[in-house]
């Protein structure tokens, strides 16, 4: 007969050192998850003190790491298209990038010029004249010959083009294509939707907005209307998808940011549109004190006042597009202490300048730089979220980055 008693310790024995086995297995797993949990929380303890000091950091001066000659031509415009430099005169304009290489030239003779810029896209043409020039950063689009005289005119960044053209006893809207062909066309009188003080071509130009002043009861007044160049606005009255009306109030401005978004800007309020097919007025923020200025980017708007706080020279209240509620619309006041030739506004900082000096600072509030340029500029272009930047002189192109 077997000794069950030797077979039952035997087992138990088995059984005991098989339950320490699991016990070392579970512990060796477990301390190796807390090594790799504490190696994780160290690595994102680097990374987010390493993104806190790169927030945190004010920069004190730059380095210069290209310079490109250019030739000096007296009554050079320059300006900012895309990334790129767009220098215009009565007598032709011409885009250089970055690097200094000029990518197109074109020749004309334009007294009174009317340009719009959208993205990397240019229009231009002369005021009661009847061409118009369309070019991106890379080459020249088309050549429009209107049928009447130039009024005014906004473009796509596709090479779409809207015109206001002046009929005489009335004004006519026209719409090209990026070939130059027509594509839309109306009329307007200012005894029934006013006159055409401003107009903007969503970025895909599939979409119009112009604001329209009229006389009502001896008061001025202001409607914003947006046509639709898609098949929902085909089966619209005359293209017309969304309509808002503005007693007291006159609008000189009117802008997509997005082909679903667009502010406008009249002498007493700011407002927010949104709508990819029928736009709504969103937000609306009245102010009442006289406005400088007016600058935009792709997501911010900055309205510049005259300081109320005599220790400062401007204000500039910003609103963020983006915005889903109306509440967050207006985002925040800053205090500007240049004489600012221009502001630009990039996706984390905004920057004021003019020859001499540069402010930059974040959306938060804090200065990232405060300083002056080794030499007069013309023109400041921001090439990267990395603080890198174009400066654009009388004799050069000078690529710089803060430090």
């Amino acid at each position: 007969m077997a000794d069950i008693t030797n077979y039952s310790e035997g087992k138990e024995k088995w059984e005991k050192k098989h339950l320490n086995y699991r016990e070392q297995i579970s512990r060796h797993k477990a301390h190796n998850f807390y090594r790799i949990l504490l190696v994780l929380f160290l690595f994102v303890a680097i990374i987010l003190l390493i993104y806190v000091q790169y927030n945190r950091h004010v920069y004190t001066g730059y380095d210069v790491t290209a310079s490109v000659e250019r030739d000096v031509v007296s009554g050079l415009i320059d300006c900012r298209l895309g990334n790129s430099v767009l220098s215009y005169s009565k007598d032709g304009v011409h885009c250089t990038d970055a690097k200094g290489k000029v990518t197109w030239n074109q020749t004309y003779e334009i007294q009174d010029i009317r340009m719009a810029r959208n993205g990397g896209t240019v229009a231009m043409g002369d005021y009661l004249g009847r061409s118009i020039f369309v070019q991106n950063t890379e080459k020249q689009i088309s050549e429009i010959t209107t049928t009447m005289p130039l009024i005014d005119l906004t473009v796509s960044q596709e090479g779409y083009v809207t015109a206001i053209l002046d009929g005489a006893d009335s004004t006519f809207i026209e719409t090209y294509g990026p070939d130059g062909k027509v594509l839309y066309e109306g009329e307007t009188h200012m005894n029934n939707s006013g006159f055409p003080t401003a107009l903007s071509l969503t970025p895909g130009g599939k979409m119009l907005a112009v604001s329209f002043w009229y006389v009502d009861a001896g008061e001025l007044n202001s409607t914003v209307v947006f046509y639709g160049f898609d098949s929902v606005g085909e089966n619209q009255n005359d293209f017309m998808v969304s309509k808002f009306t503005y007693p007291g109030s006159v609008m000189p401005m009117v802008q997509f940011v997005s082909d679903d978004t667009a502010f406008a800007v009249a002498d007493n309020r700011i407002m927010l549109y949104k709508g990819k097919y029928y736009p709504e007025e969103k937000a609306t923020r009245l102010f009442d004190e006289e406005l400088q200025s007016v600058f935009f980017g792709d997501r911010y708007v900055g309205l510049v006042y005259r300081s109320e706080d005599v220790s400062h020279l401007y204000r500039m209240d910003v609103y963020d597009t983006a915005a889903v509620k109306a509440e967050n619309f207006f985002l925040k006041s800053f205090y500007l202490d240049i004489e600012y030739t221009d502001i630009f506004l990039g996706e984390d900082t905004f920057g004021a300048y003019n020859e001499t000096d540069c402010v930059i600072y974040t959306y938060r509030g804090m200065e990232k730089f405060n300083g002056q340029f080794d030499k007069p500029v013309k023109l400041m272009i921001p090439q990267s979220n990395s603080y890198k930047y174009l400066l654009v002189t009388e004799d050069s192109f000078d690529t710089i980055q803060l430090k």
